[in-house]
């Protein structure tokens, strides 16, 4: 099957997870969401990912964003490696973690590269928005733990280009000034962008953020 695109619709699924059944659309409802994948339970790096991703249940909370983790590993597995989680990583892990043992999500995904591991999924993350459309694809070798603050920081980028005619620049973190699309004209700024703007040249122009 066909790679996984940014705007494709996130395929939805059903399976047992450490905190029951649920699917997958169902479960995120009018929420954004956060799917990603680890090689496996009880491994290091992804120990300490899933312990930082609890730790960040605030943040995830006040961007109305749900998180899913997902390992080839069973039930009975995740919820033995929970208990190693939350005693290594001092913390209380409290979002679900699929259960992926046929692999079928996996593949739905194409979270299993041949070349890295025939049996084992590499580090990936999905973006999902409230219309299950995928808005954000970041793939880790195994051997590379996550950026969260930068998860949290393009989670930011998404939700506010998604509601004004914004871009956000290199390196843009929440409060920092933001780009006006090109398809606003320069003329047409003032009105829609009342704070103000700097022209840097034709193309580049910076305003205020928006939503603040």
């Amino acid at each position: 099957m066909m790679a996984l695109r940014l705007g494709d619709t996130a395929p939805d699924f059903t399976a047992e997870t450490s905190i029951g059944k649920l699917s997958l659309h169902e479960f995120l409802g009018n929420s954004w969401g956060v799917l990603f994948s680890h090689p496996a339970d009880f491994t290091p790096v992804c120990t300490t990912e899933l312990g930082t991703t609890a730790k960040l249940t605030n943040e995830f909370i006040a961007r109305n964003t749900k998180v899913l983790a997902l390992s080839v590993d069973g039930v009975a597995s995740h919820h033995e490696w929970i208990k190693d989680i939350n005693e290594t990583q001092n913390t209380q892990v409290n979002f679900p973690i699929v259960a992926d043992e046929d692999r079928k999500i996996a593949e739905l995904y194409d979270m299993i590269h041949p070349n890295a591991s025939a049996t084992l999924t590499v580090r990936s993350l999905f973006i999902i928005a409230p219309d299950k459309t995928v808005k954000l694809i970041i793939t880790y070798p195994a051997s590379t733990g996550r950026n969260f603050q930068e998860i949290l920081r393009v989670l930011d980028s998404l939700q506010l280009t998604a509601n004004y005619s914004v871009a956000t620049p290199a390196d843009w973190k929440q409060g920092e000034d933001v780009v006006v699309v090109p398809a606003i004209k320069t003329e047409d700024i003032p009105a829609k962008f009342p704070k103000g703007f700097t022209e840097v040249k034709p193309y580049l122009r910076l305003t205020p953020q928006p939503n603040l």
